[in-house]
């Protein structure tokens, strides 16, 4: 296992021979982290959900006649967490000879919480434990085609060709604990866990010990589209058309398209997820004199982009690369 060495100290050493702050380039933007609503399981592993699939049937009654008794059919659904894990170490006397222990230390959990948050983020969108096991089940996998199955009436298609491998998605999700929600196991708790575990005996995985720190990193989650209704999926988006400005898609169509498929966006915490070469594209809508329904605006000194009052967030974890949906 890679561990921290003597050279990734210098480098992190500056002239005041303290531990300089990392500029972190690899980080991402993924907003959705911080919209999606966390329900605990109802299950150790995950969550059983019970989903009305038929409505009862009414009649209208004369007088001195019956009408047949009915009910409703339901469908039970289980969704499965997954455990992102991970641990990092270092050799003590290195740690002691950045000056501060604790610093150091801190240097190298924060790359591995970014890691994490990005590992989650993608599995939010891509996970298939079909293909993965150790994954949950994420939106794209349920979200797959455009016709034959119940929730296709949630995908939107942008016009990308069947073939095409430079597509990309704009996901409306409206978050709640009716609707679509995140998921951790009955009797944990929610959100990445850190700690940061007290000096112990390690091996170098050649039979050599030595005193050093871990830290130890922890998420469990799922995901439960609890009403499929409340998640739509604008696929098939051709980047290429958008960069070039030849014939794109046209996009606030599809959202306009994307919001009336909602029944209620009372129901929760909307919010559209595109990534950045999308968003970009959509910014640049604004400077259209057409343009009534994106906004720009400062939000608790924020800036937000708006679509009919729904925010438009940024995620890094959206590919510019998903196959064409048939």
């Amino acid at each position: 296992m890679p561990n921290v060495t003597m050279l990734d100290l210098a480098k992190r050493l500056g002239p005041d021979n303290k531990v300089s702050r990392i500029i972190e380039m690899l980080n991402q933007t993924n907003e959705i982290l911080e919209d999606m609503v966390t329900v605990e399981g109802n299950l150790p592993t995950g969550h059983k959900s019970v989903i009305r699939t038929g409505l009862p049937d009414v009649a209208w009654r004369k007088l001195n006649y019956g009408v047949q008794p009915s009910k409703s059919q339901t469908v039970p659904v289980t969704d499965e967490c997954g455990m992102l894990e991970a641990y990092s170490k270092v050799d003590k006397d290195l740690a002691e000879m950045s000056g501060n222990v604790n610093e150091f230390r801190l240097s190298e959990a924060s790359s591995f919480i970014e890691a994490m948050n990005q590992q989650m983020a993608q599995t939010i969108f891509y996970g298939d434990n079909k293909v993965n096991p150790d994954k949950f089940l994420g939106l794209a996998a349920r979200y797959s085609v455009l016709s034959g199955a119940g929730n296709s009436e949630n995908i939107i298609n942008a016009g990308g060709a069947s073939g095409q491998t430079d597509c990309a998605s704009i996901w409306l999700v409206c978050w709640g604990d009716q609707t679509v929600h995140a998921i951790h196991p009955k009797g944990s708790e929610a959100g990445l866990h850190h700690k940061a575990l007290p000096e112990d005996t390690l091996s170098d995985g050649n039979g050599g010990e030595y005193q050093g720190y871990r830290d130890h990193f922890q998420w469990k989650l799922g995901l439960t589209v609890k009403d499929w209704r409340y998640a739509v999926r604008i696929a098939n988006i051709d980047v290429g058309n958008l960069i070039a400005n030849s014939s794109p898609a046209d996009l606030l169509k599809c959202m306009i398209m994307a919001t009336e498929k909602i029944p209620s966006l009372g129901m929760g915490k909307c919010a559209f997820y595109c990534n950045k070469t999308i968003r970009a594209y959509l910014r640049q809508q604004i400077l259209n004199k057409a343009n009534v329904n994106l906004t720009w605006d400062t939000v608790a000194g924020k800036r937000v982009l708006g679509f009919d009052g729904i925010p438009v967030r940024a995620c890094d974890a959206l590919l510019s690369t998903e196959a064409a949906l048939a």
